[in-house]
C-alpha cells in the first residue's frame, strides 16, 4: 500500500488520509465489519482491497456526499491497489467481488461507496465497469493538485445464505 502511495500517487503517506495503512490490525482485523484482502504472488503482496464502515469524510469531500453515504450503514471500498506488473489479470475484480460478497453478508450495510484517483492507469475504466458515478470532483480539487477524484457507488449484491 505504501508503494502505491509513493510510487503511483506521488504524494506518499498522508497521516490524515492513510491512518489505516499504519494500523492494519486495529483498522481491519479487530473490527468484524471491516475486511482486508491481500493477494500474494511468490511471497510478495501484489494486490489489496479493504472494506471500512465509513462514508466519505467532510471535509475534504462535500457535505452532501458525506450525508448521502453515512458512516455505519455505508461500506467503503478502500486500498484497491494492484501492482502495475500484475494488472489486467483479474486480481482487482476478484478482490472487489469478494469484498462485495462480504458486505452483502454483513448486517447493517446499505450501500457500497468508493472514490478513486482516475489518474492511475486503468482506474477509471475499471470502476465504470462495476459501478455508477456519483460525483466527479476533478474540477473541485478536493484532494489538492494532481489528484483526480471521482466518487462511485456499486450496487449492493444480493446473496442468500450458502451462496
Amino acid at each position: 500500500m505504501l508503494d502505491t502511495l509513493y510510487k503511483e500517487f506521488g504524494y506518499g503517506y498522508v497521516p490524515h488520509w492513510h491512518r489505516d495503512v499504519m494500523d492494519l490490525k486495529g483498522t481491519y482485523l479487530d473490527n468484524q465489519r471491516h475486511l482486508l484482502l491481500v493477494a500474494i504472488h511468490d511471497g510478495e503482496v501484489v494486490a489489496t482491497t479493504g472494506v471500512r464502515s465509513a462514508g466519505p469524510a467532510h471535509p475534504p469531500h462535500p457535505r452532501w456526499l458525506a450525508e448521502l453515504y453515512p458512516s455505519g450503514t455505508t461500506a467503503q471500498l478502500v486500498r484497491v491497489y494492484v501492482r502495475p506488473d500484475h494488472r489486467r489479470h483479474g486480481l482487482a475484480r476478484t478482490l472487489v467481488d469478494t469484498a462485495c460478497a462480504f458486505i452483502a453478508n454483513t448486517p447493517g450495510y446499505e450501500r457500497i461507496y468508493l472514490h478513486t484517483n482516475v489518474n492511475v492507469e486503468g482506474a477509471e475504466a475499471f470502476w465504470r465497469s462495476l459501478s455508477k458515478e456519483v460525483f466527479d470532483a476533478r474540477t473541485t480539487g478536493e484532494h489538492g493538485p494532481g489528484v483526480a477524484t471521482v466518487h462511485f457507488e456499486i450496487p449492493m449484491p444480493h446473496f442468500t445464505p450458502g451462496d
